[in-house]
């Protein structure tokens, strides 16, 4: 075997100091090799990872540490430990390989931080489909910022988040841990939370790198058809932007394979792309046993050392969590199979990172005494998010709540604290292996929350999440007889590999709720009693039955697993404390036979006289209700005035138009008036629709979004400044490109809907997009 190109060895690597050089050209080859590893100190039989128990390493971890080591693995998120107790052990530890090993260099120390650091005691935020929901960036940084905080706090560097996989199967269980169904959305709040969680100075890991989520079937570790303009115009943009506008300083490979190639062993993707194109200049991470995968699961390699070498040459510079396939790199140089200054392109990344990270010079004679990882600001993030993320989806009048009802919560989620977090919070990633072990901090449930607010509340269970059995559908009728208003608290359960309805290894064949929670809910509609619908879920179910008929629930309000201040934050909004305004990141499906679905569809992928299926979602992409109401209007493009306003999306825009040359940005503004009595926040939506093109474009593609709080009356002027980048995708030379011709511009309150429209002539020769151009919108918000 050969290696797939010359630009190798430490001298070859952007940005490597003198120090880092001269360490590398210090090192043997086995105190290189040991960088390039981490060590999972405490995993023994739970199963927090796939096939952990197949894969993890059996090297003592004494033997392990001989020549140092790169990364030590989750030593807070793989049991209940106490972080005063926990810091002061992982200080002993660094200064042990300080002083006992020869070139003293201490291990990175990398966590899981999805949902907030996982770690026991810390604080859980709401699922990344809820940073979606809310389409406030803003906040999703101050998040990251507060989890980037705890983790520094206690010695960890390296946060393996955020997930940038850009839902296309709702059947897929890793939805749970997605933004959106909309590159840009993912871009954006994606690249919010890598600067939130690195101005910490945590380097965040961007996952999972590439097109993961297209997996066949929606089956976790699938294979990936996905061609190379699909990659290009959809699952790689939010990697471009988080890397090229955040600065990320860490990928992590995706597990899958795409068109028969693992990503794992994939040099066009991990160095040609991400570093030759885009000019990342950090580390690369494998995903938990990807690299010995190659061996085992892609069947690519003979061995583990071969599987290696297609990693390292490739561009994964660190295998995690342990040493299974990289030590048997000794042996490929011996032999003469693999360059030794291949070794040390990987090493002087991993010490490039190290020395920026400051672990290089670290002190660790004294560990912190005092740690509070779920203080007073952690909560108020967590609130803020929950409540900007339900999502509103019908209301006849039920709510909010009228002060003194009797009411009855019914259903499985409605007293369960672990309903609320998603599968990568510690409580359902790891508590669940240690039953009876407390939560570590508070999280209210739904029905905690609503006797808080409202005084006494009845409660019935129903029925379970999972499971048939019916015998408790008779006390829920009766409860909600007896009571003026039923809350009925149903959806996911989320775990690990068949633990739960959903999460990593929980991929699903129908999209109907779990159980018989559909039965228990239609059997307390029944009663007559108004019944409002709660879902905690991670993922979007088919609720056609529920929304689309007269005699389904009065109001239905989703919520994707919001996190420890969930219960609170949703009895404020059914109280109307808080205004409903979250937005749906991913359609509503209509059926799972309508998988996989996305809005960014093209014309063929719609409804039409020559199918007998209807994919149309339930409700569409950008979606929401709100107590209040809203006016918008006053759409200019480059001051040309909206000529007409229509609300159904199918309607084309006549009329005057303004021009833009191909390649030039182009500013959007609006208008927008909450025009009804109580505070509530817009979610402003630019939409492009392009009828002709060289090939087939989506019906509707979202252009930029604003998230706007009004007071009643209040008004605000909504400008987006947008690149040339947003309009632009893959010709059939598959270069990315702005072509010539007209393009329609919406602003509408979803994907489906029409306010008012514009339509942009973009003039001259076609443009291909360079990587110096913009990819973020800028947006100007100005009241009054």
């Amino acid at each position: 075997m050969t290696i797939q190109n010359t630009d190798v060895g430490a001298a070859r690597v952007p940005g490597t100091s003198s120090r880092v050089r001269a360490l590398v050209a210090e090192m043997t080859l086995d105190e290189k090799l040991a960088q390039l590893v981490g060590y999972w100190v405490d995993q023994g039989d739970e199963v927090v990872a796939p096939l952990s128990g197949e894969k993890v390493t059996t090297t003592a971890y004494a033997d392990a540490t001989v020549h140092g080591l790169g990364h030590l693995t989750r030593v807070y998120g793989t049991r209940p430990v106490d972080p005063v107790e926990r810091a002061e052990w992982l200080w002993g530890e660094q200064r042990r390989l300080q002083t006992e090993t020869r070139l003293g260099i201490p291990a990175l120390v990398h966590e899981e931080c999805l949902t907030g650091f996982a770690a026991w005691k810390a604080a859980t935020f709401p699922t990344p489909l809820a940073w979606g929901a809310s389409f406030d960036p803003d906040a999703v940084e101050l998040m990251a910022s507060a989890i980037g905080r705890s983790m520094r706090e206690v010695g960890v560097h390296q946060g393996l988040a955020p997930v940038l996989d850009v839902v296309r199967d709702a059947r897929w269980g890793r939805v749970d841990e997605c933004i959106a169904e909309d590159p840009y959305v993912v871009g954006t709040i994606g690249t919010a939370y890598v600067r939130g969680l690195q101005d910490s100075g945590v380097h965040a890991t961007l996952k999972h790198f590439a097109g993961y989520s297209a997996s066949r079937a929606g089956r976790n570790h699938a294979p990936v058809s996905a061609g190379r303009r699909e990659l290009q115009d959809v699952f790689l943009p939010p990697f471009e932007m988080a890397v090229r506008d955040g600065g990320a300083r860490s990928v992590m490979n995706s597990y899958t394979e795409i068109d028969g190639v693992p990503v794992a062993s994939s040099h066009e993707l991990l160095t040609d792309l991400l570093r030759r194109q885009w000019g990342f200049d950090g580390t690369v991470v494998s995903d938990y046993f990807a690299v010995e995968f190659l061996r085992s699961m892609h069947g690519i390699a003979a061995d583990r050392g071969e599987a290696a070498q297609l990693a390292l040459e490739a561009g994964i510079d660190v295998e995690l969590p342990g040493p299974d396939a990289y030590p048997f790199l000794a042996e490929r140089v011996a032999s003469g199979a693999l360059p030794e200054a291949v070794v040390d392109r990987a090493v002087a990344r991993v010490l490039a990172e190290k020395e920026d990270l400051g672990l290089l010079d670290a002190d660790f004679s004294t560990p912190p005494q005092h740690i509070d990882l779920d203080d007073a600001g952690h909560r108020a993030l967590a609130r803020r998010l929950a409540e900007e993320s339900a999502v509103m989806l019908r209301n006849d009048g039920v709510l909010p709540l009228a002060a003194g009802s009797r009411i009855a919560v019914i259903g499985p989620n409605g007293d369960s604290a672990e309903a609320l977090m998603g599968c990568y919070s510690f409580a359902n990633h790891v508590l669940a292996h240690h039953p009876g072990t407390p939560m570590g901090f508070e999280i209210p449930t739904v029905r905690e929350a609503l006797v808080e607010r409202f005084g006494e509340v009845s409660y019935t269970r129903g029925c379970e999440v999972e499971g048939t059995e019916l015998s408790g559908l008779d006390a829920a009728v009766s409860a909600a007889r007896d009571a003026e208003v039923a809350i009925v608290v149903v959806g996911d359960r989320s775990g690990l590999f068949g633990r739960g309805t959903v999460g990593e290894g929980n991929d699903a064949d129908s999209l109907e709720l779990p159980g018989v929670q559909r039965q228990l809910v239609e059997a307390v509609v029944a009663t007559g009693t108004p019944v409002v619908l709660v879902l905690l879920t991670g993922r979007p179910y088919a609720l056609g039955w529920a929304l689309d008929v007269a005699a389904g629930p009065a109001a239905v309000l989703q919520a994707f697993f919001p996190g420890e201040e969930g219960g609170p934050a949703l009895a404020a909004l059914l109280a109307g404390d808080a205004t409903p305004s979250g937005r749906l990141p991913v359609s509503l499906p209509r059926s799972a036979g309508a998988q996989p679905y996305s809005y960014l569809h093209p014309l063929l992928g719609g409804p039409s006289g020559v199918t007998s299926t209807d994919p149309t979602p339930v409700r569409p992409f950008g979606f929401g209700l709100s107590y209040t109401t809203f006016e918008r209007g006053e759409l200019r493009v480059d001051g040309v005035t909206a000529t007409h306003a229509r609300r159904d999306a199918g309607v084309p825009a006549s009329g005057i138009s303004a021009e833009a040359r191909a390649g030039d940005a182009f500013t959007v503004s609006a208008r927008v008036t909450n025009t009804g009595a109580v505070c509530g926040a817009d979610v402003v939506q630019i939409y492009a629709h392009r009828a002709v093109a060289s090939v087939t474009r989506p019906v509707a593609q979202l252009v930029a979004y604003a998230r706007v709080e009004l007071d009643p009356g209040e008004s605000a002027d909504v400008r987006f400044t947008v690149p040339a980048s947003r309009l632009a995708y893959s010709d059939r030379a598959l270069r990315r490109v702005v072509e010539a011709g007209e393009v329609e511009l919406r602003l509408g309150p979803s994907c489906a809907a029409v306010d008012e429209s514009v339509t942009l002539r973009i003039t001259g020769p076609a443009y291909e997009l360079g990587i110096d151009d913009a990819r973020i919108v800028e947006v100007d918000v100005r009241r009054g």
